[in-house]
């Protein structure tokens, strides 16, 4: 459910760009043309893989809350899941319960990433040099995976991967992009990004997802 080979790159730049106490989550989910590959930001300690104590699959968003209702509303992730997620403590999250999590979203077709995969501290603020600085990791994941459509949360990421600026409230429907890598062009969808700051546009971002994954 990973791409073990752009690892140790992400490594390295963990120690550059993330805290030293926590290790880098990498993305995970269906490897092989996956109907939609989803491309956040950056994981921040909430996440419980990014201890050392995990000896388990190092993913996005797990041990945390809002993420999983976008998934469940779109029909991603099962309800029984779902309501796991919602009931158990960080703490309370398993490495069996996390591949779980991930093995039902490669069943569904699903890849999720971020575009940095620096685990922070907290959730303040990356300025873009730092996602910069993954850009061709993430690329060569995309390339890799090879997903039918690609979803950018966020005016901040968009603007990073298509490398001109983005406001995400400008597309609606199914307007896209394409970001070419090497010789294949990925249909690229920007939405405003759904947890955190962002929460408020939840209802937006699942609008406009369902729209896209019906095409």
């Amino acid at each position: 459910m990973q791409i073990t080979e752009l690892h140790p790159e992400i490594d390295k730049l963990q120690l550059i760009f993330g805290s030293s106490k926590l290790a880098p989550i990498y993305g995970a989910g269906c490897v092989s043309s996956p109907n939609i590959m989803f491309i956040f930001m950056n994981p921040t300690g909430k996440n419980v893989a990014a201890y050392s104590k995990w000896s388990g699959l190092r993913a996005p968003w797990l041990g945390t809350k809002n993420i999983w209702g976008l998934l469940y509303k779109l029909k991603l992730l099962s309800g029984a899941n779902y309501k796991l997620t919602q009931i158990l403590r960080a703490e309370e999250w398993t490495e069996n319960f996390a591949e779980a999590i991930y093995r039902e979203l490669a069943e569904n077709k699903v890849y999720i990433t971020n575009l940095a995969k620096c685990t922070q501290d907290d959730a303040r603020p990356l300025p873009n040099s730092i996602f910069k600085k993954y850009l061709e990791n993430t690329k060569k994941e995309i390339f890799l995976i090879r997903p039918k459509k690609i979803v950018l949360f966020g005016n901040q990421v968009s603007s990073v991967v298509l490398n001109k600026p983005i406001v995400v409230s400008k597309y609606k429907g199914i307007q896209s992009e394409i970001l070419k890598i090497e010789n294949i062009a990925f249909n690229v969808y920007p939405v405003y990004y759904p947890v955190g700051q962002g929460q408020r546009n939840m209802l937006s971002a699942i609008r406009r997802i369902k729209r896209i994954l019906a095409v």
